[in-house]
């Protein structure tokens, strides 16, 4: 199967979170923006915040079940408890290969009504749409504590042309 174009971001937006609070304030406002057939993809070193950001956003999208690191699982599954789409979180850490070894996980299947969150993604599951939302996160340097960090979200496709990053800075 030939990969997807990688079209140029979209919209880039770089947001500073001083807390793990504030890692999941943007999750949760994250949330508001997301709708079933997102895929997003988290990259950042191990304790830079994905997960933390992940369980802001299981909290904004109000899905059942404690949102915790699924590294030795993979992938876990959170249904909605309303009308909201259920949240797929994954973690590729320990997967070697691209969307081979991801196949098994049926991603394909469930990302059209879930929303799809992948830690360590990036060059495993591109090619899964077109259309994803990246989120780098990066820990601070300089003279700042040990919680800040940087955030970097950048769209890609035509779905995060419109989708109103901008939004999260305020």
């Amino acid at each position: 199967m030939e990969a997807p174009h990688d079209p140029t971001p979209a919209t880039t937006l770089k947001i500073t979170v001083n807390s793990p609070e504030q890692m999941g304030e943007l999750g949760r406002r994250l949330a508001k923006l997301l709708r079933p057939g997102d895929l997003v993809m988290l990259t950042g070193e191990l304790g830079a915040g994905k997960t933390t950001l992940t369980r802001g956003l299981g909290e904004g999208l109000g899905v059942r079940g404690a949102v915790t690191s699924p590294t030795f699982v993979i992938a876990r599954v959170h249904p909605s408890l309303g009308e909201g789409p259920p949240l797929v979180h994954v973690d590729a850490y320990r997967l070697g290969g691209g969307l081979d070894e991801m196949e098994d996980l049926d991603l394909d299947v469930s990302l059209p009504e879930s929303v799809i969150v992948v830690e360590w993604g990036d060059g495993k599951v591109e090619e899964l749409s077109d259309d994803r939302l990246r989120v780098l996160i990066h820990r601070a340097v300089g003279d700042t504590t040990d919680e800040v960090r940087e955030v970097t979200l950048s769209g890609v496709g035509a779905r995060w042309a419109e989708a109103g990053l901008t939004l999260l800075a305020a």
